[in-house]
């Protein structure tokens, strides 16, 4: 009888002092370093964003992992998206970030694409983001206006990617006359062409990289702002047109809209696509986590980095809404796409 006193008092203790219950996806990441991939060169402003994110994901994902940074560059992102569809590991230790639209780039374009977008497991994006095409002030274009009938030089970095994307579907949609320079590693590179006097602008900078990385343009007047790209205005651009405002006709405003939808998803997060659902759902709510920590957004402000989330379940509605768009839209959108002579500015 003693003794089985004792065993039940000792079966009790280990009871009361083991874990209540066993968090697998706790136990995947404690002590495990989760890589955060950026598909563009560093010093951008998809470089800035995420570095900033790597220092603050972590200790709201469960087991806190140390989130490591790393650049894999290459075709505007279109590289980094293969990978994490066809090489990188299915089990949450890799995640990265690409170009907006590079979730469009299938059904809109599909060079280079290797991937299905709507199998990827979005995560989250940290700005809803409106871009901007601007000229040097050295340059004699100044307005939207002046785009139509003078030529604008300016640089980009892959078909993906929004200084490629955007001036080619000014030119086919909205007549003006921009040619386009590419293979730029990423957009600071585009900018310190700008100052050599190699290009004479960017069509497709984010505003929010803008304020981040060259504040001091604005200031000290080196830019002219010609139009925003994107389907609302920003609040500090109330001046500047929206570039939906030139649609000639009710197909061209259609086709601007299924394009400028990826301004939605301005700084997305992924992962590949079949990664463990609780693992999934972790990173998500880390991530929504991590947008809304006071000391994620004092830093941000720091660096002038404009947050506006958008959560992985947004991401999801809009891949769907706009793979399930009318196959008219998709036509024009994709004609609007189309890289042509008169599309890089050629006579």
């Amino acid at each position: 009888m003693r003794v089985s006193k004792v065993a039940a008092v000792s079966c009790l203790a280990a009871v009361l002092s083991a874990p209540l219950y066993a968090d697998p996806v706790s136990d995947f990441y404690e002590g495990r370093e989760l890589r955060l991939l950026i598909g563009y060169s560093a010093g951008g402003g998809y470089d800035t964003y995420a570095r900033v994110l790597a220092r603050h994901l972590g200790k709201h994902i469960p087991g806190n992992p140390t989130v490591v940074p790393q650049n894999m560059p290459g075709a505007a992102s279109l590289r980094l998206a293969n990978y994490l569809y066809n090489a990188a590991p299915r089990d949450g230790s890799v995640i990265g970030t690409v170009a907006r639209g590079m979730a469009m780039e299938p059904l809109l374009s599909a060079r280079g694409t290797q991937f299905d977008a709507t199998e990827f497991s979005w995560i989250g994006s940290l700005n809803h983001e409106v871009s901007v095409c601007v000229s040097w002030h050295t340059s004699d274009v100044r307005t939207m206006q002046d785009l139509q009938t003078r030529q604008l030089i300016v640089g980009g970095i892959g078909s993906a990617a929004g200084p490629d994307v955007f001036p080619v579907v000014m030119n086919n949609l909205l007549d003006t006359n921009i040619r386009l320079i590419t293979g730029y590693p990423g957009g600071n590179d585009i900018l310190l062409a700008m100052e050599r006097g190699e290009v004479d602008g960017r069509c497709g900078w984010s505003w929010s990289t803008v304020l981040s990385t060259r504040p001091e343009w604005i200031t000290d007047g080196k830019l002219n702002l010609l139009v925003q790209m994107a389907l609302e205005k920003h609040p500090d651009l109330a001046d500047v047109p929206l570039v939906t405002e030139f649609a000639d006709s009710e197909d061209e405003l259609v086709a601007l809209e299924l394009i400028f939808a990826r301004q939605v998803m301005g700084r997305p997060y992924l992962a590949p696509p079949g990664i463990p659902a609780d693992r999934h759902a972790a990173l998500r709510r880390a991530f929504d986590a991590a947008a809304r920590d006071p000391e994620f957004v004092a830093e941000a402000q720091r660096l002038q980095l404009e947050l506006n989330p958008v959560s992985g379940e947004e991401i999801d509605a809009l891949i769907t809404r706009t793979y399930n768009a009318s196959e008219n839209a998709v036509r024009l959108a994709t004609e609007a796409l189309r890289i042509t002579g008169r599309a890089n500015g050629a006579p």
